[in-house]
């Protein structure tokens, strides 16, 4: 188990330096772009706002894990919510913010790592003036999946210093 986490975390390292090469001057950039896949605009009731979700790799569960591009519409963000497995974010573009309950906000843009330990209590999110991306990994999935808690409201979203 710990040599497929390994394995998980150096592919994961990898793609994202993939993701850092620097642009040539003569060459544009858009704010937005990615080598990711924006996804399906998600309908669910445990974000708000508009996301996007890409899912990435192998359906099965051999690697007790998933992974997927999700990307956030400026002020969109997850609701407060948990993993029995933890979960790793891979930040890739935009800016936007890592909360856990109790805890100040976390500002994130593209590079960021973030490493959330197994039930803890959390959201993220993009700024309120920037789409926000990252790759969101869940571990160890065969202990289950994202236990959704509620929503993110308004006021603790703006309060954020």
């Amino acid at each position: 188990m710990k040599n497929i986490l390994i394995s998980t975390l150096i592919f994961m390292t990898l793609l994202i330096a993939a993701c850092n090469t620097e642009k040539k001057p003569t060459e544009t950039t858009q704010q937005n772009e990615s080598v990711f896949p924006k996804g399906e605009k998600l309908d669910s009731e445990n974000f708000t706002g508009t996301v996007w979700l890409q899912m990435m790799g192998a359906r099965d569960t051999a690697l007790h894990a998933s992974f997927g591009n999700v990307t956030f519409a400026p002020k969109a963000r997850t609701n407060w919510h948990s993993h029995p497995g933890g979960q790793l974010l891979f930040i890739t573009s935009g800016k936007g913010y890592y909360q856990a309950k109790g805890e100040p906000a976390r500002p994130l843009s593209a590079g960021d790592v973030v490493e959330i330990p197994r039930n803890v209590v959390h959201w993220h999110g993009a700024a309120p003036d920037s789409e926000f991306a990252h790759i969101a990994v869940s571990l160890n999935v065969d202990e289950g999946g994202a236990v959704w808690i509620g929503p993110v409201t308004n006021e603790e979203y703006v309060s954020i210093k």
